[in-house]
């Protein structure tokens, strides 16, 4: 029997769109997502949450049973546009419209410390897997290299730099070629990969036919996936700086996320999530659902997985925070630790 996701429940507590989803990794049952509500909430789940077994049908009015929000954490006076976790999930780094990046204490709900530098809206943040830098991607066209504590340790402006919005940032887990890096998008249409230790320009990746809303790095390092405006996932080679090949969303994209245990690449697009098996390029599952009609189409903006790979949180445009639960088949995990994703592709 083939694995397919199915609607567990809701999470509602946002009363606008939902822009990211970070996923606590010390144990506990717990999320943090933002929205443009101008509030970032941790959420306590319930262990039905992240069951195989029960299940709450959307629009039930006991569909809080899966979690309810634990702290909401205020003090943006603007929209939340994402929020990242450090690695012991103790430190909540969140972006918003007024240009400054703040820094939570999750065990009191308190704020640390706010970055200010950026002269517009800060798009996207994204904290290194050793929790040392954090960079930071902004409207106004620039991406900057912070430390901990709030100092901005460089500027990307020069002749290498994006030529408009910079949508998105996210560090790689692994080294390339000796070298830490991170990857960024921009509406320029472009994808740049980035050496950490000097922010000099490794590979500008080429391709998309529209700006670029999101790129993620697969578990392993060794493939970034792009999409945005022209409803086109590519994925790249981060080692040898290639196309690998494009996946057609068919709709704007506006989030990728990898799985953490299966070949799979999920998109949040204006019409559905995607979810597609890499090894086959074939579609998983396309789901899409049910809504009341409306003048305004809910769509999916935001995603990301349990760190098991068994539960998928999608965020939407109506505020919810909609999740599945994988069922059926088994985990196809057989040699994600010594075979890279890039060398399956290329197979």
């Amino acid at each position: 029997m083939a694995e397919t996701l199915i609607l567990r429940g809701t999470l509602r507590r946002h009363s606008n769109t939902v822009t990211a989803i970070a996923m606590l990794t010390n144990g506990q049952r717990r999320i943090v997502s933002s929205s443009r509500d101008k509030s970032v909430i941790v959420w306590k789940l319930n262990p039905l949450a992240l069951s195989a077994n029960g299940l709450v049908e959307e629009g039930d009015s006991d569909s809080m049973a899966l979690g309810k929000p634990f702290r909401r954490l205020t003090g943006n006076g603007y929209f939340v546009q994402d929020v990242v976790l450090s690695s012991d999930s103790r430190f909540a780094l969140s972006c918003a419209r007024d240009g400054a990046m703040r820094l939570w204490d999750l065990s009191t709900g308190t704020l640390k410390r706010i970055f200010v530098g950026h002269l517009e809206e800060v798009l996207s943040v994204a904290i290194s897997f050793d929790d040392r830098y954090i960079v930071s991607a902004s409207r106004d066209c620039t991406i900057k290299l912070w430390n901990t504590l709030g100092e901005c340790q460089y500027t990307i402006m020069h002749a290498d730099a994006h030529n408009d919005c910079v949508s998105c940032v996210r560090f790689s887990p692994s080294a390339i070629g000796r070298e830490a890096v991170f990857v960024s998008g921009s509406w320029d249409c472009t994808v740049k990969v980035w050496n950490l230790s000097n922010c000099k320009l490794r590979y500008n990746l080429t391709g998309h036919r529209g700006y670029v809303n999101s790129v993620a790095v697969s578990p392993d390092g060794s493939v970034c996936a792009s999409g945005g405006k022209d409803g086109v996932t590519i994925l790249w080679d981060l080692a040898e700086g290639k196309r690998l090949y494009s996946l057609d969303a068919g709709a704007i994209i506006h989030s990728l996320c990898f799985s953490p245990n299966r070949y799979w690449l999920c998109a949040a697009t204006e019409n559905s999530v995607k979810i597609w098996d890499l090894e086959s390029k074939s579609i998983v599952q396309d789901l899409k659902p049910d809504q009341p009609p409306s003048k305004n189409q809910m769509y999916c903006a935001s995603l990301n997985w349990s760190v098991d790979g068994n539960t998928l949180f999608t965020g939407y445009s109506d505020g919810t925070i909609r999740v599945w639960g994988v069922t059926g088949g088994a985990t196809t995990t057989t040699n994600r630790d010594s075979v890279s994703l890039s060398s399956v592709l290329k197979s």
